[in-house]
């Protein structure tokens, strides 16, 4: 019994220190979390109606930038918008982003565009420079089409798409938006190339086979069409964001913008209404405040984060005052697991008091 008392409480001495390091090491901060140098990032956000009239917003999961160097990465399950019954409803039920990674029976893409994960995260790089990134191939679908397969339903692809920030100082900001290839609906039925323009110019489509995002009565498939209006982001306001998403004294901002007009219209060709609807793709932002300059022993900027991931996500959805707490470096043990350790140690150390007063006592 005393071998087997004394291993307990070796074991709790052993592991009760790591609570102390994990607690202390989550009251650091390189950063301030409300002040200081912060990025974000989100791969897709819709709104319903126009900013400020009725309609509704679906914003899925926000990285956002640790407060000490590393990043935060979106899971890999998010595979497509909506991703459940609810996101569903929000959206309205009849568009459906995909996000890169598909099966072979359910592919949404033109021939040639790869299933992929996509990279999405927001980081604080060792000089507390804070950059972010959301890549990975976006397929816009309209199920209400009825196609015999995914890729009959898609209207727009944009493969290879990439935005990224980087805030290394306030005459040092960047931002850029790329795209290898954009595909879209053509009159004939199939999905064609297209050329982006470069800079703010965007790309405007007119009378694309596409819906209203959810059910309106007595539209009509035949005669309802939309146009589609393809911009890069160009300014922090153009992102569809949570209220958790701030800016800063100097900020960078990335996207793209779809901007969608839908003109319903019964099956005689009679006007019932317009709808619009607008999606941000792969939306991220960084954000410095008045005299940041980086600090020294790493390169500037970049995308490289020099800690492990640090789980800091804004929940989709999410549309509070201010961002959830961070995780601090990673190192902090969850509470429950703290409480564990320290009755294991505490119940060792009352097992071998009691152990010893029973061996005086004989």
């Amino acid at each position: 019994m005393t071998r087997l008392v004394t291993k307990a409480a070796a074991l709790a001495v052993a592991v009760f220190p790591l609570v102390n390091v994990g607690v202390a090491g989550a009251q650091t901060q390189a950063v301030d979390e409300k002040t200081g140098p912060v990025s974000f990032a989100n791969i897709a956000s819709v709104r319903i109606g126009d900013e400020g009239q009725r309609g509704g917003a679906l914003i899925t999961e926000t990285q956002r930038s640790p407060l000490l160097p590393g990043q935060s990465k979106l899971g890999a399950d998010r595979v497509s918008v909506p991703k459940d019954d609810g996101e569903r409803a929000t959206f309205g039920g009849h568009y459906r982003i995909d996000l890169g990674r598909y099966s072979a029976s359910q592919n949404p893409y033109p021939p040639g565009v790869p299933s992929r994960d996509h990279n999405v995260y927001a980081a604080l790089q060792a000089t507390t420079v804070p950059t972010a990134v959301a890549e990975t191939n976006y397929a816009l679908r309209d199920t209400w089409q009825g196609g015999t397969k995914p890729a009959d339903d898609t209207v727009l692809v944009l493969e290879g798409a990439k935005t990224s920030v980087d805030c290394t100082g306030p005459a040092k900001l960047s931002a850029a938006s790329t795209v290898t290839r954009l595909w879209v609906r053509q009159a004939g039925g199939g999905l064609g190339i297209v050329p982006m323009p470069g800079g703010t110019a965007g790309l405007q489509l007119k009378n694309l086979r596409l819906g209203p995002p959810g059910d309106i009565t007595n539209a009509d498939r035949a005669t309802t069409v939309s146009d589609l209006k393809l911009t890069r982001v160009a300014a922090f306001d153009q992102l569809i964001r949570q209220d958790g998403w701030r800016g800063g004294d100097f900020t960078a901002a990335a996207g793209w913008r779809v901007e969608i007009t839908t003109h319903v219209k019964d099956a005689q060709g009679a006007a019932l209404q317009d709808v619009k609807t607008t999606i941000v793709l792969g939306g991220v932002s960084c954000s410095i405040p008045k005299g940041f300059v980086a600090k020294a022993g790493g390169p500037a900027g970049g995308t490289t984060a020099t800690q492990p991931a640090v789980p800091t996500q804004v929940p989709a959805g999410y549309l509070g005052a201010a961002a959830p707490a961070t995780d601090g470096d990673g190192s902090r043990i969850p509470f429950g697991i703290g409480l564990l350790f320290g009755g294991v140690f505490f119940a060792a150390v009352a097992l071998l008091l009691g152990r010893r007063r029973k061996t005086g006592s004989d």
